[in-house]
């Protein structure tokens, strides 16, 4: 959510804006963002456990078959290649089933110097047979068991690791090229399709691991969300809930204090001034609960709304809208920036509730016309997802058209007249 000033929490200290506070709390209550298996990637990793197996079956089924051809000239390279990979493998699985969330960084410099030591000897294997592409086993096996540790490590570290395999087979097949007369298309296919299965499963590792993540991410925020629709006109939101069950806690111990004699009265100075904080800041809270809406903490306290959406709405308008019109009016802001969620787009939404303005639309009885406009920029008018119109329409009677070349959104909105309730 954006801001033209900076803003208060309920204690009265200044923060950047309401989501950088509720952040902040999300990571003293357990770093969620850290424990990336929490959000199920621990299942990513269980099936590329099974395809680092699968291919390492593949792998040495390969091995064995130029093993009985005696092409290797140092066979005990090879095999003692696969041995050390073989370990690898196994370690990796067990370590990251038993450890869970994250590897340390001692077990992963442990198992990337492993990897280095089965291509080492793999390479050392087939040296003098000049191909590596067709004659390296364990060497290519190694890119893809990097799958082993793509949900318990960083994005960055593994590409890197795949990035310098690459490069060292691609530096390996320069250096042990065979004589030029015998370099031809069948030769240099097999070494670029080498280099190509020794670093692409990691990338797509990587990238289908981090869009599942963003995925979760994205939907735990909009349930999270969601839970607004339900509240009260006014309400307080994530970070004020947690200050006042502190303030419960501690307004609780003080009283229990004075009731078993522990605390003498009169108050002693310093135990006055601790009354004192507690009433301002139940004080504030109190304050803060007749001005802040549900839609200011839906857009406040999310972490992807709170990037693109701007919100205008100076007479708390937004806490007259029934449940049905909240949820619609929410899906809608949803929908409207979820391409800035997956792709990082130039997307922004203004949402403006009110003023409420005598007008020429009749009014039934018992019923307020609330004026709300969505403006954006960067979303094209033929390009909106049809579902956003349904969403609109739950809200109230809407009309849009282009402005700036991006879509605006006028809604009537009858809402109960509170004066009535």
């Amino acid at each position: 959510m954006t801001f033209s000033a900076p803003e208060e929490n309920t204690l009265g200290v200044v923060v950047g804006n309401a989501r950088r506070a509720v952040g902040k709390t999300a990571r003293r209550l357990g770093r969620a963002s850290a424990h990336r298996a929490s959000l199920g990637t621990a299942f990513l990793g269980l099936g590329a456990a099974i395809l680092v197996g699968l291919r390492a079956v593949y792998g040495v089924s390969w091995f064995i078959g130029l093993w009985g051809r005696g092409v290797y000239s140092q066979p005990l390279a090879a095999l003692s290649a696969w041995i050390v990979l073989g370990a690898v493998i196994v370690g990796a699985i067990v370590t990251t089933r038993v450890i869970g969330d994250r590897l340390p960084d001692w077990i992963f410099g442990l198992f990337l110097t492993g990897l280095l030591v089965a291509v080492a000897l793999d390479v050392i294997a087939v040296w003098d047979l000049h191909d590596i592409g067709r004659d390296a086993t364990a060497a290519l096996a190694a890119g893809m068991t990097l799958l082993i540790v793509v949900t318990v490590r960083g994005s960055s570290e593994l590409l890197i690791a795949a990035g310098v395999l690459g490069v060292g087979l691609a530096v390996v097949i320069f250096f042990d090229t065979p004589p030029s007369d015998q370099i031809t298309a069948d030769w240099i296919a097999p070494q670029i399709t080498a280099v190509a299965s020794a670093v692409l499963p990691a990338v797509i590792g990587v990238a289908i691991v981090e869009s599942f993540r963003r995925m979760v991410q994205v939907e735990l925020d909009r349930v999270l969300v969601q839970s607004t629709v339900s509240a009260p006109r006014y309400a307080v939101g994530m970070l004020a809930s947690e200050e006042l069950a502190r303030l419960d806690l501690a307004a609780e111990e003080l009283l229990e204090s004075i009731a078993s004699k522990k605390t003498p009265l009169p108050l002693a100075p310093k135990m006055a001034s601790i009354a004192a904080s507690l009433a301002t800041e139940l004080r504030l809270h109190l304050i803060e609960g007749r001005r802040e809406t549900w839609l200011y903490h839906a857009v406040s306290e999310s972490e992807m709304l709170g990037k693109a959406v701007t919100l205008v709405d100076k007479s708390s308008l937004a806490g007259l809208l029934d449940p049905i019109q909240r949820d619609g009016l929410l899906a809608a802001a949803w929908l409207l920036v979820g391409d800035t969620i997956t792709s990082n787009a130039s997307r922004t939404v203004t949402v403006q509730v009110g003023p409420v303005a005598p007008g020429e639309t009749p009014v039934p009885e018992h019923k307020i016309l609330i004026p709300i406009t969505i403006t954006t920029t960067g979303v094209a008018r033929n390009r909106v997802d049809p579902s956003i119109w349904d969403a609109l329409g739950r809200v109230g009677h809407y009309s849009d058209h282009t402005q700036d070349s991006s879509l605006r959104v006028d809604i009537e909105c009858l809402v109960d007249n509170p004066a009535d309730v």
